[in-house]
């Protein structure tokens, strides 16, 4: 009986594990790219990433390695923003007013955006497209605003990761990042 207890036992054990790793599969298959996971060719939590070499004749040109496809990427060190379309042509470039906290470089998707909020910093903002979080929960993302307040230095004791552009860039880049389109930070 013993021999048949434990055969039952354990023809019950793989289909179970059968099952949840059916599911897990079904699981992973629906969520769309980038979301579920860090590809492999992002640098980890921490790395440092050389800085992408610009051409100095035309500091607006598309960074060398900033990636292919549809995309938008952002320069942490020129605080600008280039949207490239699926032909990996720049549709609009512009600079940037990033909060107190950077992303890291590497490459992320859009996961949230939201028409109108009120920033961490207390301002009224509009087309909010967020890529990232950091480890305590602060979202990173763009940010519209109006008036003087983009050009404005952020309150450093504001932990805020709202990188700020006009108006017109914020309805551009609305436009442009809808949820799931990669966002490619760079140095």
């Amino acid at each position: 009986m013993s021999g048949t207890s434990s055969g039952i036992v354990a023809g019950l054990t793989a289909a179970a594990v059968g099952a949840v790793g059916l599911l897990a599969y079904q699981a992973s298959a629906t969520v769309p790219p980038g979301l579920g996971s860090r590809p492999a060719s992002s640098p980890a939590p921490g790395a440092e990433a050389a800085k992408e070499p610009r051409d100095q004749r035309h500091p607006t040109a598309l960074p060398n390695n900033s990636g292919t496809g549809e995309r938008v990427v952002y320069s942490v060190d020129d605080d600008r923003v280039w949207l490239v379309n699926e032909r990996n042509r720049v549709e609009r470039t512009f600079t940037v007013k990033p909060g107190t906290i950077d992303p890291l470089p590497g490459a992320y998707w859009v996961s949230s955006r939201s028409k109108a909020v009120t920033g961490t910093d207390g301002l009224p903002i509009e087309h909010v497209v967020r890529f990232s979080t950091t480890k305590d929960g602060s979202a990173i993302g763009f940010s519209a605003v109006t008036g003087n307040a983009v050009t404005e230095t952020p309150d450093p004791t504001v932990r805020t990761g709202g990188i700020r552009e006009t108006r017109a860039d914020g309805d551009a880049m609305w436009n442009f990042a809808t949820i799931g389109v990669k966002v490619m930070v760079i140095r």
